[in-house]
């Protein structure tokens, strides 16, 4: 049985979904306490000034509500927004046209902010920093800049690599906020919202098993909901218990770490394989026909929160607690020496 409903890649369907279950209203999301509270005092403060909001950075692995704290910003001040993934902005031109296009107070969301080009960073400069754009017009000794006056905007740009963003970037956001793993309660009322909103029941046991492998992630949680509605629906009467959701977990293979397989075939490769480690990441990726950032990004955060694995000069390794959650002999002393 495959486990891709944990990956980050979202089917149509799913994303409809997705989008039913976000928080809309500040105090519908549901933890990152610190971060809500800073953000409603920005937020009622720009209402008040009448201004565009300060621009914000948000900053966490995938799926802890970095796009819906985007939304939730618009909804709060009742403007419009325009989203986009950082990858896609390929041309100046294409960021010029985003950029003319706003409204006042508009929020501008770019997701994947790290991954922007330097050529378009290079237009945000002036843009976020007083509200123009400048465009060359022609090539040589002809060329001459003409320049446009934006309105007052708000940037919200969201990423899981901080390092890569370059520092005149990074330095131009008046906010950064850095979202955390979720402790399992906040997972279980989320787990509890989303059931709502899907119409199914559900004990508290169950929302407490979802939660608790759910690596700490909301998306993951909902992600996991939806595939044990299905068991429900299907295998029993539709409601969600204990006994189903154990059932429909053991079916996807989330184990009760949370880790599903490609999780556990990591720690297998490097305590196997690779006898412990170090490994480099490009030698591991190739090892599970997975994408370097991938692991980096989707699969090694969470491994390393739980200390089964660390990260040193040399590569990767796995640690006495990977070992024993993939089952593995105990490392060879003498080997570290």
């Amino acid at each position: 049985m495959s486990t891709q409903f944990l990956a980050p890649v979202i089917a149509e369907d799913d994303q409809e979904i997705e989008q039913t279950l976000r928080p809309r209203r500040l105090d519908e999301f549901v933890g990152q306490e610190r971060v809500k509270e800073q953000l409603a005092i920005a937020l009622a403060a720009a209402q008040a000034r009448g201004e565009a909001l300060d621009h914000v950075l948000l900053v966490g692995p995938p799926g802890l509500g970095k796009t819906s704290l985007a939304f939730i910003v618009r909804e709060e001040l009742g403007v419009g927004i325009r989203t986009v993934a950082g990858p896609a902005l390929e041309r100046k031109g294409d960021m010029a046209a985003i950029l003319t296009a706003l409204e006042p107070r508009d929020v501008l969301f770019v997701d994947e902010i790290h991954r922007l080009n330097r050529a378009i960073e290079e237009i945000l400069y002036p843009a976020l920093e007083d509200f123009r754009l400048d465009i060359v017009v022609g090539q040589g000794p002809a060329a001459r800049t003409l320049t446009l006056d934006l309105p007052p905007f708000t940037l919200i740009g969201a990423t899981t690599r901080t390092g890569l963003l370059t520092t005149p970037l990074r330095d131009r956001f008046g906010m950064t906020f850095r979202l955390d793993y979720y402790e399992p309660d906040e997972l279980a009322t989320i787990v509890h919202r989303s059931a709502r909103i899907l119409g199914v029941e559900i004990d508290d046991d169950a929302a407490r098993e979802i939660a608790r492998r759910s690596r700490g992630t909301p998306r993951i949680a909902n992600r996991i909901l939806r595939r044990v509605r299905d068991v429900a629906q299907v295998r029993h009467q539709g409601s969600i218990t204990t006994a189903v959701s154990e059932e429909a977990l053991a079916l996807l293979e989330v184990d009760q770490a949370g880790l599903e397989r490609t999780d556990r075939e990591l720690l297998g490769a490097i305590a196997g394989k690779f006898e412990g480690g170090p490994v480099g990441l490009s030698t591991l990726a190739a090892a599970l026909g997975e994408e370097p950032d991938t692991i980096e990004d989707v699969y090694e955060p969470y491994l390393l929160q739980l200390g089964f694995i660390q990260r040193t000069p040399r590569g990767r390794t796995i640690t006495k607690l990977g070992r024993e959650h993939v089952g593995a002999a105990p490392a060879d002393e003498t080997k570290l020496f």
